[in-house]
């Protein structure tokens, strides 16, 4: 036998939904660029790939990120789940950066294989000077197929930094390194070509599918003298509530009779709108509007969630049709 014959390559689903590393000048001479690459389109541009895994690739959307939807995202993890039932050693999708921490993290709640999802997308588009797109997909196929990252639910590979869906955010609008996990920092590094990993997270069980039950859930600010205009709106139109509160958990006292009524009719979640740390519980009384006071009337604590992801969970919750109990409970363990 041969003994220097290597290993066969794992297997890795590419899934490409459209967004800026997807996405090249218009026909005719039209200003801008458009989703146009096909997942085949990306693999071609990065011929390392051939030695990291045998791809397979489905161009599952061709859309910017901030046209996707939450039903698209449902389908992405019903998919993934047939998929890794049936021994596919690893996913990557890349798509739209707008939306990008999102996607992660609504799969984070909805996959419930071990094998490594990893999203990944690209700053500057493939026609641009220093396109990251080919750097950020080798670093992604390069993920998905360690049996390191087995287990530890979907993450984000961006410029070389590996973050959980649980904590990643996009904070810049055009740099590189839009992608960072405040007050956490990243799970681990692509280094020399492999991940590595500094720390876990603990997984949660999978909220489970198909989210069948319809609903509505949005988030509102608080801000600087803000009338709470939209928790009138809110009364009528939606099923849950995120708060994107100042600091610590506190809203405008000209708020809390409103909230007050809204969190006796649906869920009301309190996150903080600073996008790192988590909402306080009893260190702040000063009446209306302190946290102390909102829990007393019903909201529900988001934890370190912030607003949109706090959004997602309670979203994802409403639609497998948990109750208030369940909602309570969920945001307890997973805040």
């Amino acid at each position: 036998m041969d003994s220097t014959a290597r290993a066969p390559l794992p297997s890795s689903l590419v899934l490409s939904l459209g967004g800026t590393i997807a996405m090249a000048s218009q026909a005719g001479g039209q200003a801008g660029v458009a989703p146009r690459l096909t997942a085949a389109d990306l693999v071609a541009a990065v011929p390392e790939l051939a030695q990291e895994a045998v791809l397979e690739l489905l161009d599952f959307r061709q859309v910017p990120g901030a046209w996707l939807e939450v039903e698209d995202i449902t389908a992405l993890a019903e998919l993934l789940n047939t998929q890794a039932a049936s021994g596919t050693a690893g996913f990557v999708i890349t798509q739209g950066t707008d939306t990008l921490e999102e996607t992660a993290y609504l799969l984070d709640l909805l996959y419930d294989g071990a094998a490594p999802v990893v999203v990944t997308g690209a700053m500057r588009n493939s026609q641009m000077a220093g396109a990251d797109g080919p750097a950020n997909l080798l670093a992604a196929v390069r993920t998905a197929v360690s049996a390191q990252a087995r287990d530890l639910g979907v993450l984000v590979a961006f410029a070389d930094e590996l973050h959980a869906a649980r904590h990643v955010q996009k904070v810049h609008s055009t740099s590189t390194a839009a992608f960072q996990s405040p007050g956490v920092g990243p799970i681990g590094h692509v280094v020399e070509g492999r991940p590595r990993f500094h720390f876990t997270l603990r997984r949660h069980a999978p909220l489970g599918l198909p989210m069948a039950h319809p609903a509505v859930v949005e988030v509102v600010e608080a801000t600087l003298g803000s009338s709470g205009l939209l928790l009138n709106a809110a009364t009528e139109h939606v099923d849950g509530l995120v708060i994107a509160a100042f600091g610590g958990g506190h809203v405008p006292r000209t708020w809390v009779e409103r909230l007050g009524k809204l969190a006796a009719r649906i869920p009301v979640v309190l996150t903080s709108r600073t996008g790192a740390g988590s909402v306080l519980a009893r260190t702040y009384d000063f009446g209306p509007g302190s946290e102390t006071d909102l829990f007393s009337r019903g909201l529900i604590s988001g934890g370190g969630l912030e607003p949109r992801k706090a959004r997602l969970l309670l979203l994802a919750l409403l639609r497998v049709g948990a109750d208030q109990t369940s909602i309570r409970e969920a945001f307890e363990t997973r805040g």
